[in-house]
């Protein structure tokens, strides 16, 4: 049993991450500020994708077998046994989880486990939910039921868009409205992504995000061809990691194609993003769905433009006309056309950047969204 500095048995916060990638670096200024605050505080990391770098936050990691996609009930059972026997241990007085099996599993192992206090932060509905076949409303149905029963043993759980709670609250996941907190995303470290000068020369446009289908990686990249065809120096950059493992990944044929056409320049996976954004004019993201997309509100704090979709999670990001523009998703035309916009009138970008890098400083700082909360876990005394 760990003893927490405060000479208490037990941890104080034990979070149960989705992936160690994201508990880098999407709860990694939240770690900082529950440490800064004299909390113990420690993780439950799934095994299948563990990083050593995990390590460098400088809490106690804990490796737990999770099944990466799909429903599984036996390795599912398997999470939640592995789960309960852990909060067993550790005996934390505050459990919070992020993506769908923490939330799910999560929270039924605390209810098990009695931990006192329990929470969960909605980052996005995921994949079930973003294509509509009759496979996914099956298995929306089954996840809807899931999601109501762990909900159901939580305090609070923090939404990042109205869209989602919305959604919670008209399937019957979220039956008592009192458990929802809004925050804006999960904020931005604003030091840390400080505004940078623009790139001489032509127009470059950026994508981050994982080569997957509903990140809109093929519509970015269909857009870009009809927008070479008008202006041949403009340039195109993704950046992210392509995992064929996954079943959303774009599909090889496709990424092979695009890489052999050479407009789209694909840079793969980095740890660091910001050199990256530094090089860019407009950022990029036609995703179908977000919780709030860190890499858009990056881009926005450098004092980039931004493209992105009319879409739950991500329009919440964009006034249109003002930081940006906003496109129908899974559209390739109007995106073109977005493009095309900055590059008829490139005084656009230097505008719309320093309006990024306004809202940015009004709404989605970091130092404020955790206050929100910390304040709801009651820990921000």
């Amino acid at each position: 049993m760990s003893v927490s500095p405060n000479g208490k048995q037990g941890l104080d916060v034990l979070i149960i991450a989705g992936n160690a990638r994201s508990l880098i670096a999407n709860r990694g200024d939240l770690i900082r500020t529950m440490c800064a605050h004299g909390l113990d505080v420690a993780a439950a990391v799934p095994t299948a994708d563990y990083l050593q770098e995990v390590e460098e936050l400088g809490i106690t990691i804990y490796p737990v077998e999770m099944g990466r996609t799909g429903i599984n009930p036996l390795h599912d059972l398997k999470y939640l046994v592995g789960l309960f026997k852990l909060l067993r241990q550790v005996r934390p007085d505050v459990v919070f989880g992020y993506t769908i099996k923490p939330v799910i599993y999560g929270s039924l192992a605390a209810r098990l486990a009695r931990v006192p206090r329990i929470y969960s932060m909605i980052t996005g509905l995921g994949h079930v939910f973003t294509t509509d076949n009759s496979r996914n409303r099956r298995l929306q149905k089954i996840i809807g039921l899931l999601y109501r029963a762990g909900i159901s043993a939580n305090h609070k759980v923090f939404f990042q868009n109205p869209d989602d709670l919305n959604e919670f609250t008209d399937r019957g996941m979220l039956n008592e409205a009192s458990k929802a907190v809004r925050t804006y995303g999960s904020g931005v470290d604003m030091q840390r992504f400080a505004r940078v000068e623009l790139p001489a020369g032509s127009p470059v446009f950026l994508f981050i995000g994982r080569l997957l289908t509903e990140k809109g990686v093929a519509e970015f990249c269909n857009a870009a061809r009809l927008v070479r065809e008008d202006y041949p120096a403009a340039r195109f950059v993704a950046v992210g990691p392509y995992d064929a493992g996954l079943p959303h990944s774009c599909a090889s044929d496709d990424l092979a194609r695009w890489k052999a056409e050479g407009i789209v320049e694909f840079v793969g996976g980095v740890k660091d993003v910001r050199p990256w954004i530094a090089k860019c004019s407009v950022f990029v993201l036609p995703s179908y769905r977000e919780g709030t997309p860190r890499s858009v509100l990056e881009a926005m704090s450098m004092g980039r433009a931004i493209i992105t979709s009319d879409a739950p999670g991500c329009r919440e990001t964009v006034e249109n006309g003002v930081n940006g523009f906003l496109v129908p998703p899974r559209t390739v035309e109007p995106l073109a056309d977005a493009m095309r916009e900055f590059l008829k009138k490139p005084a656009l970008i230097t505008t719309m950047g320093e309006e990024s890098r306004q809202r940015v400083e009004r709404d989605y700082d970091v130092h404020k969204v955790n206050k929100v909360i910390l304040t709801a876990m009651e820990l921000g005394q």
